[in-house]
């Protein structure tokens, strides 16, 4: 069994695992409601679940961009969630020194995609011990990710997970090739599909990225019909209002019906 399965409920199902919430806390009571939620709808079903959220967004288009209600208080948050909960909870880091600080909050480190080639973030963040899920560069192949593995088994962790959040196609938009999905799990690691983050728009001119979140369903359809082991996704009670990728997000009262969805393709595809 994947390492990072042992902090996830359900395991026993054999689902698929959910790593989901905003992209980023925005205050000190939302992340709650929206944990509240997805832990209530993931117990239904039986879905293994891990609470994600940014404490702060540093990969930002503008100058005047949102990126946090404060470090320590986006941390503090992420804690607290995962006290209340009981659930594992993910954010993503930036620096080598975010690395040590953050693990000491939550169960998995997330990499960017735009960082999973720095050899000093991922060596800072293999040696935390957490789990660490690297999300697959707009300009890699599936292929090249395995030296990101390597890395991070170099460096003497060997509990990660690659994400695959789409590939750069043309200036404004990406495109998922889910033949990614088998040739990742060749690194024998858990393999995640992002299916918001995939469906944005990005370079915009407004330097805001837009997105095309009426196709979430569509990517979470091929994604756990290939195979996947987990997905990743941001929902937010009113994206229309989220301070960050609210474009592509998901409406959190869809949550529950399209994991209905997934999991009725989930079990066809592996005989459940």
């Amino acid at each position: 069994m994947y390492p990072i399965l042992n902090h996830l409920h359900h395991t026993e199902t054999g689902n698929f695992f959910l790593i989901a919430g905003p992209c980023v806390i925005e205050d000190d009571s939302s992340p709650f409601l929206i944990a509240e939620k997805l832990v209530d709808i993931t117990d239904k079903l039986a879905i293994p679940f891990a609470f994600k959220a940014s404490y702060r967004k540093a990969n930002r288009s503008r100058i005047d961009s949102f990126t946090g209600i404060g470090d320590q208080a986006g941390l503090d948050i992420l804690k607290a969630i995962r006290e209340r909960f009981s659930i594992p909870v993910v954010t993503d880091i930036h620096t080598e020194q975010e690395a040590a600080i953050a693990a000491q909050y939550v169960d998995v480190l997330q990499i960017p995609a735009f960082l999973c080639r720095q050899t000093s973030l991922l060596e800072a963040a293999a040696q935390t011990g957490k789990c660490v899920n690297v999300k697959k560069g707009q300009f890699l192949s599936p292929e090249a990710m395995t030296h990101a593995v390597e890395k991070l088994k170099y460096f003497g962790n060997g509990n990660v997970m690659l994400t695959e959040r789409g590939t750069t196609f043309g200036y404004q938009d990406l495109v998922v090739d889910f033949r990614g999905i088998p040739l990742m799990q060749k690194n024998q690691v858990p393999v995640v599909v992002d299916i918001t983050h995939s469906l944005q728009r990005p370079n915009q001119t407004s330097g805001v990225t837009g997105g095309n979140p009426e196709m979430i369903e569509t990517i979470g359809r091929a994604a756990v019909a290939v195979g996947c082991d987990g997905l990743f996704m941001e929902t937010h009670p009113n994206p229309a209002v989220a301070k960050s990728d609210g474009a592509n997000m998901l409406r959190l009262d869809l949550a529950e019906d399209l994991l209905k969805t997934l999991l009725r393709i989930h079990n066809a595809a592996t005989n459940h």
